[in-house]
């Protein structure tokens, strides 16, 4: 039985999968070559001909976390100007990939490291975002609004579950408070952006 030969952009696909599964579940310090390679079953030698060094991997991942972020918060923002979502959908595709995709944790990562220049994908993609979002919508705050979001998704990404429960808050309650800013600064009322819009 012959294996299939895998292309070079399949090969790096199947190597981020394996980066990001690892962000999420172990954290960013485990985001390695060689922990990489034995999820996938490649060599050191292997990744380093694709990525560079473990910098080259992290920075793609970054790109890739980049582009996901804006694509997923861009459509999330289509679909509320169409009439076919709601702010909160907003609120919780940012949140969830911070949280939950582990964009929080690989920028912090990068921060204390001090590897600022690998958080360029995710600040790109975001700007790129926010630079078609403003299009058609120039009188909207677009840029504040974007920026006390992602701050509000990393901050709840790196300490909103124990700050919460030291609080006797439940955990979602800063995503809450968000959802409720959002809303209030689009002027929608809970009920029509929780779907009871308007006929």
């Amino acid at each position: 039985m012959t294996r299939e030969r895998l292309s070079a952009e399949q090969s790096r696909a199947i190597a981020l999968d394996a980066a990001q599964r690892l962000l999420i579940e172990e954290g960013p310090q485990a985001v390695t070559l060689k922990a990489v390679g034995a999820a996938i079953g490649k060599s050191h030698a292997n990744l380093l001909h694709h990525f560079g060094s473990a910098a080259g991997l992290q920075a793609a991942l970054a790109t890739r976390i980049g582009e996901r972020v804006s694509a997923g918060i861009a459509e999330a923002v289509r679909r509320s100007r169409q009439g076919e979502a709601d702010p909160i959908e907003i609120v919780d595709r940012v949140f969830d990939t911070f949280g939950r995709e582990g964009a929080g944790a690989l920028a912090s990562w990068m921060i204390l490291t001090g590897d600022r220049e690998a958080l360029d994908p995710i600040l790109e993609s975001i700007h790129s975002m926010v630079e078609r979002l403003r299009e058609g919508h120039e009188d909207r705050p677009i840029e504040e609004t974007t920026l006390w979001v992602v701050l509000a998704a990393i901050g709840d990404a790196l300490l909103g579950e124990p700050l919460a429960k030291a609080l006797g808050l439940p955990r979602d309650r800063a995503r809450e408070v968000v959802r409720r800013l959002l809303i209030g600064s689009t002027g929608l009322s809970e009920g029509v952006a929780a779907g009871e819009r308007a006929p």
